[in-house]
């Protein structure tokens, strides 16, 4: 099936090309939610969303663009609103909670039959430090770093997702780069690892 006969199809209410879309697609959207998330099981569970949302507003797709530009739109949505969301839990979180977690986190050891797990220990700290840098930038910049990274999205294909010029695409990702050399140079110089 082709992209306008899936459309077609989900607008009757066909489950069978509803069923096509989530396979052909199911594997870019969940990566698109784990760049901006950090979390597979978040990923799986707000991609379920963007799916549930696709099948609920699917006659409002007027098919000016791809499906795939669509999906990203709303994949990039669900999860920026995920995570506003667990914001806002995080600070009516209690105190307890939060310290039970950092320890939980910290106490993460690597395998004890890895090859070197002082190297894994380090590198799992080196990739969480990443994704705190990442986490830090401006929303917009966060967007279009982890679609262009992350997706390996063209600057045009961004642009489209985000309905900005391909000239903001290429500043935001720039800016995005310049802000995350000087946070994790930072954290490199203070010897954060």
């Amino acid at each position: 099936m082709n992209e306008a006969e899936i459309i077609d199809k989900l607008q009757q209410g066909n489950e069978t090309a509803f069923r096509v879309l989530v396979e052909n697609y199911r594997n870019m959207v969940v990566n698109t939610c784990f760049g901006l998330l950090h979390n597979t099981e978040d990923a799986e569970d707000v991609a379920q969303d963007v799916f549930i949302e696709v099948f609920r507003s699917v006659d409002k797709f007027r098919a000016d663009s791809k499906i795939s530009t669509w999906l990203y739109r709303i994949a990039v949505n669900r999860s920026l609103n995920f995570i506003r969301d667990n914001k806002k839990r995080k600070w009516f979180q209690p105190f307890d909670d939060v310290v039970k977690s950092k320890k939980e986190k910290l106490n993460q050891l690597p395998s004890a039959h890895a090859e070197n797990p002082e190297s894994e220990l380090e590198n799992s700290q080196r990739a969480q430090m990443l994704h705190d840098a990442i986490d830090s930038l401006p929303e917009n910049q966060r967007v279009a770093f982890t679609l262009n990274k992350y997706e390996d999205m063209a600057y045009k294909d961004i642009s489209e997702v985000m309905n900005l010029s391909v000239s903001s695409v290429e500043s935001l990702i720039h800016r995005a780069k310049k802000n995350l050399q000087k946070k994790l140079y930072l954290c490199y110089k203070k010897k954060c690892i």
